[in-house]
C-alpha cells in the first residue's frame, strides 16, 4: 500500500460510519429546506444546528485544505447552477425556481469524519439539467460498486467517466474524491476525469476508506476559480452537479456509510 494511505479496522470503520451518519441526516434536514426564497445563509445556520444536535462538529468550518492557505469559513460547500464546488454560503445569496443547488457538508465526531454532497433540484429544471442530475447519481452508483478490494482506482474513476461520456455531460477537471477517516482529506485522490489519474493506479483494499464525488457539468470539463478565493465554476457557465457518498472497500464489496 502507497505511504500515506489508511487502512481502518472494522470498529474504525463503525466509528466514521457515526459520523457519516450524522452527515447524512444533517443533508437530509437541509434538503427539506431548499426552496425559493432561502438564502444559502439560510441552509449553513440549518446544517449548523442539526449537527450540534447531534453532537458532531462541523468538518469545514475554519479548516484549512491541503489546496488552500487559508482557512474555510463555512460549515456548507453550497454550489448553485454554474458552480460546481466549494461555494460559500452568503445571506445575499437566494435559492430561485430551477437552481440546481449543491451542498457539501462534512461532520467530525469522536475523532472520526465522514462527508457527502448531494444537488437538489428546484421545482422544475427543464430537461438538460435533469439529464445532468441522472448521469452524476449514476456515475456515483457505478462508481460504488467498483470500490472493492482487489479492483484498482482506475475502476472506480473509469465508472464515473464513462457515465458522463454515455449521458454526453464532462467529469470536471482537478476536483474528485479523496481517502478519509481520522481526517476529512486523507490519500489518496479520487479522480472523476481519466486525465487527472494519469499513469498513477492505486490497488484497493480491505480497509480503505475514501469519498467518492462525481462532479460533472453540461458544457465543459474545465473550471475556473470566483473572486471570493474558493467558489469553483464551470468556465462556460454551463450548470454542474455533484453527489458524493464516502464508501469503505471490503472484500465483499464497497460499504456505503452515508446512507440513512
Amino acid at each position: 500500500m502507497r505511504k500515506g494511505i489508511e487502512l481502518y479496522s472494522f470498529k474504525e470503520i463503525e466509528k466514521i460510519r457515526t459520523a457519516c451518519r450524522i452527515v447524512a441526516e444533517v443533508l437530509q434536514a437541509v434538503a427539506e429546506n431548499i426552496k425559493p426564497g432561502v438564502s444559502t445563509w439560510d441552509i449553513e445556520m440549518i446544517a449548523r444546528e442539526e449537527a450540534k444536535k447531534r453532537g458532531a462538529r462541523p468538518a469545514f468550518l475554519n479548516y484549512r485544505p491541503p489546496f488552500s492557505n487559508v482557512s474555510y469559513p463555512a460549515a456548507t460547500c453550497i454550489s448553485i447552477n454554474e458552480e460546481v464546488v466549494h461555494g460559500l454560503p452568503r445571506r445575499e445569496k437566494i435559492v430561485e425556481e430551477g437552481d440546481l443547488v449543491s451542498v457539501d457538508f462534512g461532520a467530525i465526531i469522536d475523532g472520526y469524519a465522514g462527508d457527502s454532497a448531494i444537488t437538489v433540484a428546484v421545482g422544475e429544471t427543464g430537461e438538460e439539467k435533469r439529464r445532468l442530475l441522472t448521469a452524476t447519481k449514476l456515475a456515483l452508483e457505478r462508481a460504488v460498486e467498483k470500490a472493492t478490494a482487489g479492483n484498482w482506482l482506475s475502476d472506480v474513476v473509469e465508472a464515473i467517466h464513462g457515465t458522463a461520456e454515455e449521458f454526453k455531460v464532462f467529469p470536471v477537471l482537478k476536483y474528485g474524491g479523496h481517502g478519509i477517516g481520522r481526517k476529512i482529506h486523507e490519500e489518496p485522490f479520487v479522480p472523476n476525469n481519466r486525465k487527472d489519474l494519469g499513469g498513477k493506479d492505486i490497488k484497493l483494499k480491505q480497509g480503505m476508506v475514501i469519498a467518492i464525488e462525481p462532479m460533472f457539468a453540461l458544457g465543459t470539463e474545465e473550471t475556473v476559480q470566483d473572486g471570493d478565493g474558493w467558489t469553483v465554476k464551470t468556465k462556460d457557465g454551463s450548470p454542474a452537479a455533484h453527489f458524493e457518498h464516502t464508501v469503505a472497500v471490503t472484500k465483499n464489496g464497497a460499504l456505503v456509510l452515508t446512507e440513512i
